[in-house]
């Protein structure tokens, strides 16, 4: 089905929904209807727009080869031309870009997970420049950054940082952050001022929710609960709020102590848990159906390599789309980071646009 025939399929849709919501019905149709309704409305609005130039064009077209039309119309109706010419393009563009099938995942918030990889205490410093670049990132977005649990090492660098990122499209956003990030750098640690190279491991899972993953947690969930072993004085060693939860039909494991509530850590474990399970689901998902598909801008293989932040030369490359900037402290500092999110979105779109193209 070509993408003129898809959109006025929409089209036709949406103004179905439009009078069904006008007439008499219950209110769980309504609110079902109207979520519908909502999830059409980018493409409606830039469809009808597209297709509104595309007439003007044409009638400014006949305009100007009217014989009775006088010079000045026939000028203005020129310009008109030559205008929408150049952007129905554009029009066309966004068109077929909303109707690319949507990942039903790039709405979720997401459970962020940044580890310390090959390096030793470098690479632990490094995981932890990278958990606050995405703070400051969500700040930047307006999102709700939730540390979750938190692996310190003894010189402030992190072994693990689990954190929850909530806002408006979170994953659609940081999907493309998973795989390996490499960072070269004078070590703290260092005496003698040699570059070293090391690396941290970023995961970016799609929140769940019950719907999505169902749990017998009667049957399937072990929880053990312990005496948390960060940070927190005298709470850390007289209570046993920790919570680790074990999922024994996969084997996974979940922990978290960053609250003084037991039944918080549990909340927060069982998010983790979710969403690994979740992961798991959509990664079978995806291979059954694109079992030959790799997408340029990476698969989401945390052991793929893909970005270098080099800070003798204070430069990022991404090396999934070849974008290098030099601006590696605006990077670190969350703003620049968008620059990269931005790119590897519109890569995605653009190879997707390719294969709904040649079919």
């Amino acid at each position: 089905m070509s993408f003129e025939m898809r959109l006025e399929t929409i089209l036709e849709r949406y103004d179905e929904l439009s009078a069904l919501l006008s007439s008499e019905m219950d209110g769980a149709e309504i609110v079902k209807l109207s979520k519908e309704q909502s999830q059409l409305e980018d493409i409606v609005e830039v469809g009808r727009l597209w297709k509104k130039a595309q007439k003007d064009m044409q009638e400014a077209e006949a305009l100007m080869h009217d014989s009775s039309a006088d010079a000045d119309m026939k000028a203005l109706a020129s310009e008109e031309y030559y205008a929408l010419k150049e952007k129905l393009p554009q029009l066309e563009q966004q068109v077929k870009v909303l109707l690319l099938p949507k990942d039903e995942a790039d709405a979720k918030n997401v459970i962020l997970e940044v580890r310390a990889g090959t390096g030793g205490e470098e690479a632990a410093l490094f995981a932890a420049d990278l958990y606050r670049m995405y703070e400051r990132y969500a700040a930047f977005r307006g999102w709700k950054f939730e540390p979750m649990e938190l692996n310190e090492t003894g010189l402030g660098g992190y072994k693990e940082a689990i954190a929850r990122i909530a806002g408006n499209a979170v994953f659609a956003s940081l999907k493309f952050e998973s795989g390996v990030h490499r960072v070269q750098r004078v070590p703290e640690t260092e005496s003698s001022g040699r570059v070293h190279t090391s690396a941290a491991t970023v995961a970016v899972l799609p929140e769940a929710d019950e719907v999505d993953v169902h749990i017998d947690e009667e049957k399937d969930i072990k929880m053990d609960a312990f005496r948390s072993s960060g940070a927190g004085g005298q709470h850390v060693n007289k209570t046993s709020s920790a919570v680790r939860l074990t999922h024994i039909p996969t084997g996974i494991v979940v922990e978290c102590q960053e609250e003084r509530s037991q039944f918080k850590n549990r909340d927060k474990a069982m998010a983790r848990l979710r969403a690994k399970l979740y992961e798991i689901q959509r990664e079978k998902i995806a291979s059954e159906e694109s079992a030959n598909r790799k997408t340029q801008v990476g698969s989401g293989d945390r052991s793929e390599r893909i970005r270098t932040y080099n800070y003798p030369q204070g430069r990022v490359t991404d090396h999934r789309i070849n974008l290098t900037v030099y601006e590696l402290d605006q990077v670190m500092n969350g703003e620049g980071l968008d620059k990269f999110i931005k790119a590897l979105i519109e890569e995605d779109q653009l190879e997707k646009l390719a294969q709904f193209e040649n079919g």
